[in-house]
């Protein structure tokens, strides 16, 4: 009895398309971001890592990150590798980089022949630049994958990936890609020795700002996200996190600080580790005390539109 039982509210939840907790939603706004992934690195907090897309026209047009479970993502918001514009990567940690390699791969069977620009930080302490991390990617005599060598120029009936790297410092505001769809201004941010940007997108007269992951000490990112209709930030520890955390990421308190100093009319907290989650109504709380805006906890597929 207990096991049919079990098994209708399975069907039931396959029927209506969506998991407790997890909103598998169509983004069918003319503009607007998709979170494709909530989380950040540990894969017992059942999310994907980062990742997000930028809608316009009802088409994706720009990828902010990669990390694991985004290519999974990608394919359940039914969005089109051809129509992409460009991606945007904020760092080469694991969480924010890893399903690159398959987005690319996936772009084989996709109907694009034009190139894509391609969008990360140049190299710093342990960490390559974007340039470098895809050479060790595609190399063709010694990379990884080489066998996908085409995407370095072009080759072998793959698009050419246009890399462009972006110096973090110093910390100065640059446009590093635009069309006729928006325009992308970068800025390098602190995350700990990880060479890390920042990206705020402008598209028809709204603004959506990325953190990326950061400790928020980078007054010049406020500066940039001036007035952002939405404000994307990492909150992936809570107010007592460790030193160590706390020169990686923002602690609430630094983030409604952010958010405040922005005037963004909506913030969405994203990267949501269990540690930070935990503590949920306490770190809204002491966001609130200093933002007064709308909050919007992320969530896997979630559509955020303007």
């Amino acid at each position: 009895m207990f096991r049919g039982a079990h098994v209708f509210i399975i069907l039931v939840f396959f029927t209506i398309g969506m998991w407790p907790g997890r909103a598998l939603a169509i983004c069918s706004s003319r503009l607007a971001v998709q979170v494709l992934g909530s989380g950040g690195p540990d894969a017992n907090d059942v999310r994907a890592s980062a990742g997000y897309i930028l809608w316009v026209g009802g088409e994706a047009r720009l990828l902010v990150d990669a990390g694991g479970g985004v290519f999974l993502r990608f394919g359940e918001a039914k969005a089109k590798f051809e129509t992409l514009d460009a991606v945007a990567i904020t760092h080469l940690h694991a969480d924010h980089v890893s399903d690159l390699v398959a987005l690319l791969m996936s772009g084989f069977f996709s109907e694009r022949t034009r190139s894509l620009p391609i969008i990360g930080p140049a190299g710093g302490g342990a960490f390559p630049g974007m340039s470098e991390y895809m050479r060790t990617l595609f190399d063709p005599d010694h990379g990884a994958y080489r066998y996908l060598s085409g995407y370095l120029d072009g080759s072998g009936g793959l698009i050419k990936a246009e890399i462009t790297e972006i110096p973090t410092e110093p910390p100065k505001s640059d446009v590093v890609f635009s069309n006729d769809h928006f325009k992308v201004t970068s800025i390098g941010v602190r995350h700990g020795p990880v060479p890390a940007l920042a990206y705020l997108v402008d598209v028809e007269g709204r603004r959506v700002a990325f953190s990326g992951d950061q400790n928020g000490d980078n007054p010049a990112f406020a500066v940039l996200a001036k007035n952002a209709d939405i404000l994307i930030m990492d909150h992936a520890v809570p107010e007592d996190a460790d030193e160590v955390a706390g020169r990686l990421h923002a602690r609430p308190s630094e983030i409604g600080k952010l958010a405040a100093d922005t005037g963004a009319r909506k913030l969405v907290l994203s990267h949501n580790m269990a540690r930070s989650l935990t503590h949920l109504d306490q770190n809204l709380s002491i966001i609130r005390g200093q933002y007064k805006g709308p909050i919007v906890v992320a969530d896997d597929l979630m559509c955020i539109e303007f």
